[in-house]
């Protein structure tokens, strides 16, 4: 049985994609949608990473080990998708568009 892939961008690398594991992308995308404000100041990546913890099925998140890496990976596309918005501050914040 071949898991569900969905493909991702990355603001950082215009036009280069990668294809992910999709019900873990679907989980952090909707944990992200729930913890980040309409409106600056946003969040920093740090309190992203803890302030979704919450909110992961332990069953695709076990220990949350690799938490950080898709929120990261997240947040990366819904950037290069209009989705979220970054700040132009120290340290770097981000909120829904």
């Amino acid at each position: 049985m071949s898991e569900e892939k969905v493909t991702v961008e990355n603001v950082n690398v215009p036009g280069k994609t990668s294809s992910v594991n999709a019900a873990k992308y679907h989980a952090m995308k909707e944990a992200m949608l729930n913890v980040l404000p309409m409106a600056e100041p946003g969040l920093s990546q740090a309190e992203i990473r803890e302030a979704v913890l919450p909110f992961l099925p332990d069953d695709l998140f076990p220990g949350r080990s690799t938490a950080g890496w898709w929120a990261k990976t997240v947040q990366l596309d819904l950037e290069a998708k209009g989705i979220v918005g970054r700040e132009p501050s120290k340290p770097l914040r981000w909120h829904q568009a």
